[in-house]
């Protein structure tokens, strides 16, 4: 296990304002005096990467050992699977920027102990009021250059992230959002270390950002990405978290910070020599915006019900038509999962994930009448499976079935689309209390770095979410439920997905890594289910996603003796350094959990639990 490690930069115990949690340790501060603008110096104890732990007292797993810890605190002090989400999601605001925060939105799907019911909350942005299907286009009637949109005001939609936290507080907490935002507030003011992902992250981005003065001014230093072991500061950022805290969330959506939104997103500053296009958010589109409590998505797999995000999210259905596939496999080859050599295996998912995407670019958007239902059902997963051969990979890309209902021995007659563009950057966290709550909860910004723009004097940059959007029909005279429109929702792949045996929680997953989000998670279900990986390995597991194109292939899958096999059968592969990084929790009883992240994307994630014990035993089988 790579031993990478981020210091803590407060006691956190005393930011949750209780005695308890007290990291011990302590390590020497580098420090950069232009980033040295918080109100105390940081304290520091050292906070190991674990990408995997077993043990008691409820669980936490995510990409950062700030945020999980939080949880950890959290969880510890007696609240509850909603509670430690919340909080640990506002740290990840501000040790993870670039992927997460209140410029953004995400989905939230949780499991109550109580009720036996899964419920989900969509926090996905929303289109300004005035926006058409035709806003991306140019005068000659083609495409906008999508990088051009995405660093822009015209690729921001209405945040979703902090009424989200209110409706998860209110709805499934226990504990307010002015208790709740206090340690991501102190950890923006007091600073953390930057490790070699943020670095990284800032690095990749460092000219674009540079467009952006107020962007540049925050998270560069000279031009540069900040040193590996610098402490990084964000006291304009602790500010915003304090007057939402003591203001609540209208000073976001109808004070203060929602006006400088909208102006910096309507007129965004620029370098001298830049211009970008203006976006359209108004302080009624703030105004108007609502996160939805909703119903889950549902499917049976291998005797465990899997449910997820529903729309405007393509993640929990293209996950379930994904799993609905190979079990159709399964019954037309007459031999299972488990017992296929490897090739043949990740040849079986490759074809049920690109069959899915197929069906997912053609019918899934933010509109009336999607067939969820139809498109989720095995009845139409057995009709989609009988171009399946075990013997070849079918001709990309696949064309997209008739989710009608009226289903044939074989029947498939869409016509053939290409995989639509879209971000790779977001996070993603788990966590399951001593009460049998579990939370499974992705949130994003969209791309590494969202639009670019940073809100003034508030510390956190603005998503480009609305690039999520078709920018035209993805195939002439194929209705394309995706293109923009007022107030609407762009289409999501983000895949929060808890698993229930009997009706018990027996799994939380997912992942960022955008189209990819659900290829992963797909992965990891199988792997743990029907490859008798245990979990950690089952996250860690070499990647392939297929999204009716190209495959892409991590970890030295491409060029292994299996990457080969593969493109023997036909499979186009795709060299990848990483494909999301994901985390994961199993549930093994009652007060008994195995926390699992990643042990290399991303440099390592973390995964905690409140007491742990020393027998790291997955149980993989239901």
């Amino acid at each position: 296990m790579r031993a990478s490690l981020r210091y803590l930069a407060l006691g956190l115990a005393g930011a949750l304002g209780v005695s308890g949690t007290v990291l011990g340790g302590s390590a020497a501060v580098a420090h950069d005096d232009r980033h040295d603008r918080g109100r105390g110096s940081p304290v520091t104890a050292e906070l190991p990467k674990v990408p995997t732990m077993t043990g008691s007292g409820g669980a936490v797993s995510s990409v950062d050992p700030l945020a999980s810890q939080v949880a950890v605190d959290v969880l510890e002090r007696g609240g509850n699977a909603a509670d430690a989400a919340v909080a640990a999601a506002a740290t990840l605001g501000v040790t993870e920027p670039y992927s997460a925060g209140i410029g953004g939105g995400g989905f939230f799907v949780h499991y109550s102990a109580q009720t036996g019911e899964v419920r989900t909350i969509d926090g996905r942005e929303t289109a300004p009021a005035t926006f058409t299907e035709d806003e991306f286009l140019g005068d000659d009637g083609e495409p906008l250059d999508f990088a051009t949109v995405v660093s822009s005001g015209r690729s921001v939609g209405v945040p979703g992230t902090l009424a989200t936290w209110e409706a998860a507080a209110e709805e499934f907490g226990t504990m307010d959002l002015h208790g709740l935002l206090r340690p991501a507030e102190r950890i923006a003011d007091r600073g953390f270390v930057v490790d070699e992902n943020f670095q990284e992250q800032t690095a990749a981005n460092a000219e674009r950002f540079m467009m952006f003065p107020e962007t540049a001014e925050l998270f560069l230093r000279d031009g540069e990405a900040p040193e590996v072991g610098t402490v990084f500061r964000n006291p304009d950022l602790a500010r915003t978290y304090h007057a939402i805290r003591h203001e609540g969330t209208d000073a976001f959506y109808r004070g203060a910070i929602g006006r400088a939104l909208v102006e910096e997103s309507r007129e965004p500053t620029t370098a001298e020599g830049v211009e970008v296009l203006p976006g359209e958010l108004t302080l009624e589109d703030l105004d108007a915006y609502e996160a939805l409590l909703k119903e889950p998505t549902h499917t049976e797999y291998r005797g465990l019900d899997v449910y997820g995000m529903g729309l405007p999210s393509s993640g929990g259905i293209t996950v379930a038509e994904t799993l609905n596939l190979l079990e159709a496999y399964d019954e037309r080859t007459g031999t299972g999962l488990s017992e296929v050599s490897e090739t043949q295996y990740l040849h079986r998912f490759a074809e049920a994930t690109a069959t899915a995407f197929a069906d997912r670019n053609r019918w899934i958007g933010d509109v009336e009448g999607v067939p969820v239902e139809q498109l989720t059902s095995q009845e139409f997963a057995d009709e989609r499976a009988c171009l399946f051969d075990p013997a070849a990979a079918q001709e990309r890309p696949i064309p997209f079935g008739e989710p009608d209902g009226d289903y044939a021995e074989c029947g498939t007659s869409g016509a053939r689309q290409p995989e639509p563009a879209g971000g790779v950057s977001t996070t993603h966290l788990n966590v399951a209390d001593r009460w049998g709550n579990v939370v499974s909860y992705t949130l994003t910004i969209e791309q590494t770095g969202g639009s670019g723009i940073t809100v003034p004097e508030h510390g956190f940059l603005l998503n480009n979410e609305l690039t999520d959007f078709s920018f035209a029909p993805v195939t002439e005279g194929v209705p394309d439920p995706n293109l923009p429109g007022p107030r609407k929702r762009p289409r999501s792949s983000m895949s929060p997905t808890i698993v229930l045996q009997d009706g018990e929680p027996w799994m939380s997953v997912g992942t960022p890594g955008g189209a990819t989000i659900i290829t992963t998670v797909a992965q990891i279900v199988t792997g743990h289910v029907d490859r008798d990986l245990a979990l950690v390995d089952a996250v860690a597991a070499p990647r392939l996603s297929s999204r009716n194109g190209t495959a892409g292939a991590d970890l030295g899958l491409e060029a292994s003796p299996t990457g080969q096999e593969l493109s023997e059968l036909g499979h186009v592969l795709e060299d990848v350094r990483w494909i999301g990084n994901a985390s994961a929790i199993r549930i093994l009883d009652h007060d008994l959990f195995v926390a699992a992240a990643e042990t290399e994307r991303g440099y390592g994630g973390s995964a905690m639990v409140v007491h742990p014990h020393p027998h790291p035993h997955s149980h993989p089988h239901p």
